[in-house]
């Protein structure tokens, strides 16, 4: 009886134990299975897809180009003015004109001035008169030698000043000096001009110079005759062409970098002294390079990177590369490394985006990819 009691006993604590057992191991294996539930639903979250617009990767020939920029300046360029002083009796241009070489311009009252000048000829006329009656005695024997000799100082002397009256009169007289487009007079008729003041801007059109500046480096690249292409924000899409005439030999201590002076026909005059633009000088033979828009590649402290997209459909990921750039042109960059010809590469959503990162594609709205497209002016 007492055995019979014993494992009856030793029974139910059994059974209580693996009672006890199952519900401690449903509970456990609850929690674990809701840990690990947890744990996908924050991660799900923390890295959803991303999306993003991709393009193909091409491959194009790119000509080394060294770009700077600069201002254009007439060949000939003056602000003109009087050298002597006077009154503005006539102005004989109008604003904006075209003149020749050598056309008159402004005319300074000179009436006292054209008075002593035929006071000096007539003395002139005389002193020739005299000279000439002298030497024919001379030869006659009627007068001496010393006295033709006299009568022919004071011939040059009255020549002389003559001719000193004359220029003094020339000079009241402002004439162009060279062939140009005439500016905007500061001058009126009447008005007291001093010597000096400036009249008229006269600047000379065709051709046209540019001067821009490249670092010492270029150097080696450079030689006159070179073929430069300039570029003007007033005129958007359209290139000028010219041709290097001079590089200069000295190169700025403070700088390290040197002047290039290009010259430009300008039939058209479309191109004005002091205008901004932007030159690009081709170096080199065409080289083949991958070519991406310059959105695709991203630059942090460690170098440029770009996202190739790997897997098909929503298994889509990206992979993060190191890439080497080869030079840019408008909205366009040339990859020497990294990025394979046909490879998919992300262009826009990559601020979120890391190594393995899932991404949706959406190409509805791409970013620029214009090789001919000119920045932004910094200025």
């Amino acid at each position: 009886m007492a055995k019979s009691r014993t494992a009856s006993l030793i029974l139910r604590m059994v059974v209580m134990l693996i009672v006890i057992g199952v519900i401690l191991g449903g509970i456990f294996g609850f929690q674990a299975f809701k840990s690990q539930m947890i744990a996908q639903a924050i991660a799900a979250r923390s890295n959803p897809p991303q999306t993003v617009s991709t393009t193909t990767a091409t491959a194009s020939d790119w000509q080394e180009r060294l770009e700077a920029v600069g201002s254009f300046r007439a060949v000939n360029g003056a602000a003109l003015s009087s050298e002597v002083a006077g009154i503005v009796e006539a102005i004989s241009f109008q604003d904006g004109q075209d003149v020749a070489a050598g056309t008159p311009l402004l005319q300074l009252r000179a009436e006292e001035d054209l008075a002593t000048l035929k006071q000096y000829q007539a003395a002139a006329d005389n002193a020739q008169v005299t000279y000439d009656r002298d030497l024919r005695q001379l030869k006659a024997q009627g007068v001496s030698q010393a006295t033709v000799d006299s009568d022919l100082a004071t011939l040059k002397q009255a020549q002389a000043q003559v001719a000193a009256q004359q220029a003094a009169i020339d000079k009241k007289t402002v004439k162009a000096p060279f062939a140009g487009r005439l500016g905007v007079r500061h001058v009126d008729l009447g008005q007291y001009l001093s010597a000096g003041t400036e009249i008229v801007t006269l600047q000379s059109l065709d051709p046209i110079l540019f001067d821009f500046t490249l670092p010492q480096q270029a150097l080696a690249k450079l030689k006159v005759g070179q073929a430069v292409a300039a570029t003007l924000d007033g005129y958007p899409g359209r290139s000028f062409d010219g041709t290097i005439t001079a590089i200069s030999p000295l190169v700025d201590s403070t700088t390290r970098s040197l002047t290039v002076r290009a010259s430009f026909a300008n039939p058209d005059h479309l191109l004005l002294p002091g205008m901004y633009g932007k030159a690009a000088v081709a170096v080199g033979a065409p080289q083949r390079y991958v070519t991406l828009p310059a959105t695709a590649i991203v630059s942090n402290p460690y170098g440029d990177i770009a996202y190739v997209v790997a897997g098909q459909g929503a298994a889509q990921t990206v992979k993060q590369i190191f890439v080497t750039t080869a030079g840019s042109r408008g909205d366009q960059v040339a990859v020497a490394k990294g990025v394979a010809e046909g490879d998919t590469v992300v262009t826009s959503g990559q601020l979120k985006l890391q190594n393995g990162s899932p991404i949706t594609v959406n190409n509805s709205v791409t970013p620029p990819n214009d090789p001919a497209a000119s920045p932004a002016d910094p200025s």
